[in-house]
């Protein structure tokens, strides 16, 4: 039963410059963190600064304790600045389609 935590902001006007680089380090120390079993990142196809991040647990147990290291809390107040409208949502699985469904499969 995974669980899938996602992140999105719009990117802070004033950071634009710096953000790239801020980026590139958070990423690296919220997997360096126990727990993650896959990361992505999404950005509007046009026009907008939007980030969409999605990180994948193997339960909320794993989810729990990654959310309790300290670099991911400071990574986290850190989006606070480099961001504007960020939201958190963490998911489980549905009662309905516990597990994926793949076409063909």
């Amino acid at each position: 039963m995974s669980v899938l935590y996602i992140t999105k902001w719009n990117i802070n006007p004033g950071k634009v410059e710096e953000y790239p680089k801020w980026a590139q380090s958070a990423i690296q120390r919220t997997l360096a963190a126990p727990g993650v079993v896959e990361f992505r990142a999404y950005r509007a196809s046009a026009g907008s600064h939007q980030t969409i991040v999605t990180y994948e647990f193997a339960d909320m147990d794993a989810w729990s304790a990654w959310q309790a290291n300290e670099d991911v809390q400071n990574v986290f107040a850190e989006t606070y600045i480099m961001g504007l409208n960020v939201t958190a949502e963490l998911w489980g699985p549905s009662p309905v389609v516990p597990k994926p469904i793949r076409p063909g499969g």
